[in-house]
């Protein structure tokens, strides 16, 4: 910033003044730079005040710069944020402070984010702050999936052991129950069927827990990511969405994806099946939107160093009853529900077919929508 005694609050400051490769005289403002900085970043004044926030602060916050500053800090940071405390030791200090993995909650788009935040006083306007945060979302998506797909293959493990010592003695539960069935008196054909039904259960669960664990190679072709949706969508409004308003957003110029189109098939059924549920779980007539977009800046950190690129985002969104907060960074871990009859098995499916194609996904809160996002690779061919 403009250490020049001079200069006014509100002006934009010039640093530099030399020239060029090609010997053009160089004027870089400090709000110009501010501005191209990746990570959102807010000028706070000494009354919480939005002094200046650049577009990724408009991003973050969902909300228009000019809209940020007459709203003010308090109106779009929940008043029990440990953000404000950063604040203050940064103005106390006179000096910058550094705060890890805190939540910055926003009452206008509902829930919280996890960020690094950095803050720094501003000598030239006293009780003035410049804060800088650092979303770790997608960082630490990718190393949470780790964690579940390292618990997912210990329940594999686990239940390609135990499939074979329980399927068969099962089977052949359900078949004497079955062939004892037409000699029972009426009231007790009905314990029969409960043992065929809950025989039924007990190996669909087991088939379940198999998939998670399931490491064959599969052929992989290049997909329309739409035509695999239109798939899907017609099955829900066959079935379990019928009567539930399915929208679509699509960005029609989006290149093919490299994948399984059955295994991609159900794990969009599994996300459009936990809309519908969210939904039949609410009190207000909920809807759901699937939406496509091309993110050309979404780059990932692989172990080796090298960045993937993950360009394609397929979201399902929905407007019903809400994940709980506490289950948000769990929702993808085998055995974690937010329903009372949920296995906790479908969303970790969805993860494990997102992470064999070399995606990411991840689970947020945007306002009234629940927002499953997926992130993939484009095929190159």
């Amino acid at each position: 910033m403009n250490t020049d005694p001079s200069h006014r609050p509100g002006t934009s400051p010039s640093i530099g003044g030399g020239k060029d490769g090609g010997g053009m005289p160089v004027e870089l403002s400090a709000s110009a730079i501010l501005a191209a900085m990746p990570g959102p970043l807010l000028v706070i004044g000494p009354e919480d005040e939005i002094l200046f926030a650049n577009a990724a602060a408009e991003s973050f916050f969902q909300t228009s710069a000019k809209a940020l500053m007459r709203l003010g800090l308090g109106g779009v940071v929940a008043a029990d944020s440990p953000l404000h405390r950063v604040l203050q030791l940064a103005r106390t200090a006179g000096s910058s402070v550094h705060e890890y993995e805190i939540e910055v909650g926003t009452p206008r788009t509902g829930g919280s984010r996890m960020v690094d935040v950095q803050a720094a006083a501003l000598p030239e306007v006293p009780g003035a702050v410049i804060v800088q945060l650092l979303p770790r979302s997608l960082a630490e998506r990718i190393d949470r999936q780790l964690s579940h797909a390292s618990a997912a293959r210990t329940v594999a493990g686990l239940a390609a052991m135990l499939a074979h010592e329980i399927k068969n003695p099962l089977s052949g539960i359900r078949g004497a129950a079955q062939l004892i069935e037409p000699q029972l008196a009426e009231a007790d054909k009905e314990l029969a069927d409960l043992i065929m039904n809950e025989a039924d259960r007990i190996r669909t669960l087991v088939e379940e827990m198999e998939a998670l664990g399931e490491e064959r190679p599969r052929p992989y072709e290049p997909l329309n990511i739409h035509t695999v949706l239109d798939h899907v969508k017609r099955l829900a409004e066959a079935g379990f969405a019928s009567g539930i308003p399915i929208r679509e957003l699509y960005d029609p110029s989006l290149p093919a994806v490299l994948g399984d189109r059955d295994r991609l098939v159900q794990a969009f059924i599994n996300l459009l099946k936990n809309a519908a549920e969210a939904i039949q779980q609410s009190d207000n007539n909920g809807v759901i939107e699937l939406r496509t977009a091309y993110r050309p800046g979404v780059r990932v950190a692989q172990s080796g160093g090298e960045l993937l690129a993950l360009p394609l985002e397929v979201s399902v969104c929905n407007t019903g009853a809400p994940v709980p907060e506490d289950l948000l960074p769990h929702i993808f871990e085998p055995f974690v529900s937010g329903k009372s009859s949920g296995r906790g098995l479908g969303l970790a499916l969805v993860a494990k077919v997102v992470r064999d194609h070399g995606g990411v996904v991840e689970c947020v809160r945007e306002g009234e929508w629940t927002v499953f996002r997926i992130r993939l690779p484009i095929h190159e061919g």
